[in-house]
């Protein structure tokens, strides 16, 4: 097949891209340029998806995989470029877009965050305005976009947790590094509490597999295939770094008192008998039980959970962050105060 990719060289793009050329696809990427190096064997456009969409101009694709679409409009402009010049569209969407997650095991029909183009474009005039803050609700007008657009060709991607080397949120490799560290290691909530992560090489086989088969509609995308424990998780990064890390679990309740933010300052972490807020009155209790069935009757399949780390463990290792560069976790002198509050330090 001919492959456009939108976005294509920081992470599940890169990893589809190497993907892709395994399988003898002739892959384009279009983004701004600016993180390209080390992509090699395909044709690159430059442009942006705020104004600059010459180069997709009078070029005809099998397939597109849109890895960057967040802001409506981009969305809505790609999409109306190319809706007569491609056969099959695959938009990466998220588990975000729904209203909440307080049910466990909730599949593909439960309801989305809703808002209107006008109110979406009010709120992405400013790139530098609130509009991560409304993540789950733009990503769920993409998908409607797209699928106005392009009627019965769109494949909507609800990815959860991405997971492997590349990783620019720094939430699982956080734990890596962290765990590689040793002594003792703060973590959240119960141990037996589940989380889900999903492999972007496992991803990228599956949308691949997808476009090969032109399959369309939506799916949850996350994993595994069976239920993961965070203790699960944390004794496989032990395992993988060979650390003698000693994990102290904190209770919630102690978290949140300590105004610990979950997900980011923690992550992997949404509490499961607190609220995360006012608004959300109820506990997020289906956080990490997102219905993967779809997905995997489709042909969805999982490496494992250690090959995954490894992999992640082996990249983590050629980086050199200071304590004040990781996107995600907790600082050095914050987890020491805490555990010193905890009688574990």
């Amino acid at each position: 097949m001919k492959i456009l990719v939108l976005g294509g060289s920081r992470f599940l793009g890169r990893t589809f891209v190497e993907e892709a050329l395994r399988r003898n696809h002739e892959v384009t990427i279009f983004n701004r340029g600016i993180q390209n190096p080390g992509i090699k064997d395909v044709e690159v456009l430059t442009g942006n998806r705020f104004g600059n969409l010459k180069a997709l101009q009078n070029r005809d694709w099998d397939a597109v995989l849109d890895t960057s679409g967040f802001i409506p409009y981009t969305v809505q402009n790609t999409t109306n470029l190319l809706k007569d010049r491609v056969k099959h569209y695959t938009f990466i969407s998220s588990i975000s877009v729904y209203q909440d997650w307080v049910q466990e095991n909730l599949d593909e029909n439960y309801p989305v965050l809703e808002m209107t183009i006008e109110e979406a474009n009010k709120l992405s005039m400013d790139s530098d305005g609130p509009v991560y803050e409304y993540y789950g609700h733009f990503k769920a007008l993409c998908e409607q976009i797209a699928e106005k657009n392009m009627p019965g060709r769109v494949l909507n991607v609800r990815a959860g947790q991405l997971i492997g080397p590349n990783d620019y949120t720094d939430r699982v490799p956080y734990w890596i590094h962290r765990i590689a560290k040793g002594g003792k290691v703060l973590a959240p909530g119960n141990p037996n509490r589940r989380v889900q992560v999903i492999d972007n090489k496992d991803l990228a086989n599956w949308i691949l597999d997808m476009e090969e088969k032109d399959t369309i509609g939506t799916f949850n995308a996350t994993g595994p295939n069976y239920p993961l424990t965070i203790k699960e998780f944390v004794d496989s990064c032990i395992d993988v770094t060979g650390s003698n890390a000693e994990v102290v679990w904190a209770d919630e309740k102690f978290l949140l008192d300590k105004q610990v933010a979950p997900w980011t300052e923690m992550p992997l972490w949404v509490p499961e008998n607190y609220p995360l807020s006012q608004e959300t009155k109820e506990p997020w209790k289906g956080a990490f039980s997102i219905n993967i069935d779809k997905a995997i009757n489709s042909g969805l399949s999982f490496r494992s959970l250690k090959e995954s780390l490894t992999d992640i463990h082996e990249w983590e290792q050629t980086r050199h962050l200071t304590d004040y560069d990781w996107k995600s976790g907790m600082r050095t002198e914050r987890e020491k105060e805490l555990l010193t509050l905890l009688g574990k330090n």
